[in-house]
């Protein structure tokens, strides 16, 4: 029993890991699948696509490592939030599972902001009223498949839809249970009031459990179909935020981190609730037990990386394929070679909307103070900057609601790479950031620690402190957190300036 497999159920793939009981990751092997954007703004993905990739990368896995599956301990899985999977009684999908992205529930976002004010949904919730969450395309369900919606059992996530087929159990965890906007986050339980206020069942959502909860074992059908031993115990595990949050450490208050991905959020673990007057954070459950996961997400970093390059940055991609280098290196020490400030030029990142701080999907990209004298370095750093700003905007909203970042902030994802973003983000949010020996695999051994602390290999959480290292602590520069404190400021005059001009522009003028 020396192995933890863990599965992290992606937006694109599935990625099955084994891990050894010192934390170290032995073998991972990836099984994609698609994914069905149509109706302008319609995302789907057939769930029987994840559980061939969780059978095919387990058998793939386990033969690579030469692992007996005698030696699997348990399994673990952390998968994508949000979505929408209808199923009958004896667990089969009833119809293709809509997903986080899949935004066709809008009527029924305002049937309920109709017969409930935001600010009380938000105080129960956690969250805004939006047609991102599970409960929003359960009710467009009932009102557009009605044939469906009465052969419905029960709405699953994507890991627990997995879990089902693994265990036979239908079940979640209080993370996935937080991204349904219909679980209270004061009660740990099924909101009875939203529920109501939805006119939906509550007996359509599964079991909320913990996620270090045994759901059971694994079933002699799974067994064949996945080359595991029947009975291999199978935990609860999380969403994949939480789960994230888990295997960077962030685990106890006082905690906190960042991921620098194509999206960017910051995520920290208290208590209680961080209730934020305008509602522009979010609180999940924490996959740890008894704690919240609150967060704030803006819509495009990596992705703004990922353009500036595309559409700034030929020489540099040019020199990068001659020298057989990273683009994004010689894009940092271009920027680097502009001073704090950009010589006055200011980029907002709001390249597809934005959710924190503004909730405002009309809201686009613009740079901001261009004149003759700007080089094309001022532009490369106004994006380093603009995009690190708005995360220091997200800290200070915590940092109104009583949160201490005085323990700095983690940093995962590919912008982590960047050492110039990382001392702006330092100096934009006022604490040191942190790097870690290993963060590729976040969520995954997220799911492993989970998994681990839910069989007794792992004594608890506090194993992060053994399992996690870290490589290296930029400290905030004193003379520039002043300077970039009120250049946020700068930037947020500039969104507000803009606003009507986003109206018109999404309206066509």
């Amino acid at each position: 029993m020396n192995y933890i497999l863990a599965h992290d159920l992606g937006t694109s793939g599935n990625k099955a890991t084994l891990y050894a009981a010192d934390g170290t990751a032995c073998a991972s092997v990836l099984a994609a699948y698609d994914t069905r954007f149509f109706n302008g703004c319609w995302a789907e993905q057939n769930p029987d696509d994840w559980w061939k990739a969780v059978c095919d990368s387990t058998r793939e896995l386990l033969e690579r490592a030469r692992v007996d599956p005698r030696d699997v301990a348990v399994v673990a899985l952390s998968g994508q939030m949000m979505g929408c999977t209808p199923v009958d009684a004896e667990g089969r999908a009833l119809r293709p599972s809509m997903l986080y992205c899949d935004q066709r529930a809008t009527a029924e976002a305002d049937a309920i902001l109709s017969r409930m004010s935001l600010a009380d949904f938000y105080r129960i919730v956690g969250h805004r009223v939006s047609a991102s969450y599970s409960l929003e395309k359960l009710m467009w369900l009932r009102a557009n498949e009605p044939e469906v919606f009465a052969k419905t059992a029960k709405t699953l996530c994507a890991k627990d839809y997995v879990n089902c087929r693994l265990t036979g159990r239908m079940a979640t965890d209080y993370s996935d249970a937080s991204g349904t906007n219909a679980f209270d986050i004061n009660t740990f339980k099924w909101s009875g009031e939203v529920l109501a206020c939805a006119g939906i069942a509550l007996d359509l959502f599964p079991e909320a459990l913990p996620s270090t909860a045994i759901l059971g074992g694994v079933t002699s059908e799974a067994a064949a179909a996945t080359g595991l031993l029947e009975g291999t115990p199978v935990a609860v595990g999380g969403g994949d935020g939480s789960a994230a949050g888990v295997g960077v450490g962030c685990v106890r208050p006082g905690s906190a981190y960042n991921c620098m991905g194509s999206s960017s959020w910051i995520a920290l673990t208290v208590r209680d609730p961080v209730v934020d007057p305008e509602m522009r954070t979010m609180n999940w459950a924490h996959c740890v037990p008894g704690y919240l996961h609150p967060s704030g997400t803006m819509q495009t970093a990596g992705s703004s990386f990922k353009w500036l390059a595309e559409q700034l940055c030929a020489e540099e991609t040019a020199e990068a394929a001659r020298a057989g280098g990273s683009k994004y290196a010689l894009i940092d020490a271009k920027a680097a070679s502009s001073p704090a400030g950009a010589n006055g030029v200011l980029f907002l990142p709001y390249m597809l909307g934005e959710r924190t701080p503004w909730w405002n999907p009309d809201a686009r990209g613009a740079f901001v103070g261009l004149n003759l004298a700007t080089k094309r370095a001022d532009m490369l750093r106004a994006v380093l900057e603009g995009v690190a700003m708005n995360l220091g905007y997200i800290v200070d909203i915590f940092r109104n609601g009583g949160v201490s970042f005085d323990g700095g902030l983690r940093i995962i994802g590919g912008g982590a790479q960047s050492r110039v973003l990382r001392q702006i983000l330092a100096d934009a949010c006022g604490c040191p950031v942190h790097t870690l020996q290993s963060t590729a695999e976040a969520t995954s051994m997220g799911a492993a620690i989970i998994g681990g602390v839910a069989c007794g290999m792992f004594p608890g959480f506090d194993v992060v402190d053994d399992l996690l290292k870290t490589s290296e602590t930029i400290a905030p520069d004193p003379s520039r957190v002043e300077f970039y404190r009120g250049r946020t400021k700068l930037l947020a005059k500039a969104y507000r300036s803009l606003v009507g001009v986003y109206a018109d522009l999404a309206a066509g003028m």
